[in-house]
């Protein structure tokens, strides 16, 4: 495994496999090798693009759901995790340490949309006890790129 090629693909997955050798010092048939096997090995899960949806006027809603669950005997969390990734709006699911156990992000068309997701979906599954909304209004960093381009926040500044 060589982590510079990882890390060269994690910051732009569209470089070349003769930019990477370049950069990586490495011959092109290396790094062909290299990345069939680390995708063959499951270290390397994909390729995505980052989109910034604010410009499109069809923009998506996204929250981050915080979940308490009652952990299952000789399961933890995975099994409720498992039902939960099934879910297409849910576009990431994490077993998190402190004050919650599972950080599931949402995408949606609406706010009206997600909340009702949560309320409807859920809320109300076995072992939840207890969720916990948190829109994100704006995105400046995502997946390491930088979503902000000179444009200033255009919600009024509250003195106190």
């Amino acid at each position: 495994m060589n982590e510079k090629i990882l890390k060269l693909l994690s910051k732009n997955a569209r470089y070349t496999v003769e930019d990477l050798a370049v950069m990586a010092g490495l011959s092109e048939a290396e790094v062909k090798s290299e990345i069939a096997e680390m995708e063959k090995d499951g270290l390397i899960r994909g390729y995505k693009a980052v989109i910034d949806w604010e410009r499109l006027d069809s923009a998506k809603v996204s929250a981050i759901i915080e979940l308490k669950v009652e952990p299952q005997p000789d399961a933890g969390f995975e099994q409720i995790a498992e039902k939960i990734k099934e879910f297409g709006e849910v576009e990431s699911v994490y077993l998190m340490s402190g004050g919650f156990d599972l950080c599931v992000i949402v995408k949606g068309r609406t706010f009206q949309e997600v909340a009702m997701f949560v309320a409807r979906q859920l809320a109300p599954m076995q072992y939840v006890i207890s969720t916990a909304t948190h829109f994100i209004l704006r995105r400046y960093k995502d997946m390491d790129i930088e979503l902000i381009d000179g444009k200033t926040d255009d919600r009024e500044t509250m003195l106190l």
